[in-house]
């Protein structure tokens, strides 16, 4: 049986999250054992703030809600990949996806 090594990031492990239809990428998160405990039981992402020290289920105050449909995990049982299908803006910016910019190489 698997089981998430969340000891390698002192309690937390990335979360990539993607559109279960389109595969886009929306955003990443952290989860710790009982965000993930709490995703399994509502069926709704729920992430750990690193910055706020608690819990937070995606969409609890914007109602873009993250609806899984299935978790996968790495080969090294130490990051997750969550297939969702997304209730309006992934992003707290309101894009789709955190991932709407592009990074060009100023040192040229």
């Amino acid at each position: 049986m698997m089981k998430v090594d969340f000891e390698k990031g002192n309690g937390l492990v990335p979360a990539i999250v993607q559109d279960a239809i389109s595969g886009e990428v929306l955003m990443l998160g952290y989860m710790n054992e009982e965000s993930l405990r709490k995703t399994f039981e509502t069926g709704l992402a729920t992430y750990w703030s690193r910055s706020r020290n608690e819990l937070w289920t995606k969409g609890e105050t914007s109602g873009h809600y993250q609806h899984v449909q299935e978790i996968r995990i790495d080969c090294d049982e130490d990051t997750l990949l969550i297939k969702v299908i997304q209730d309006g803006a992934a992003c707290h910016t309101g894009n789709r996806s955190c991932f709407y910019r592009l990074l060009e190489d100023n040192n040229e």
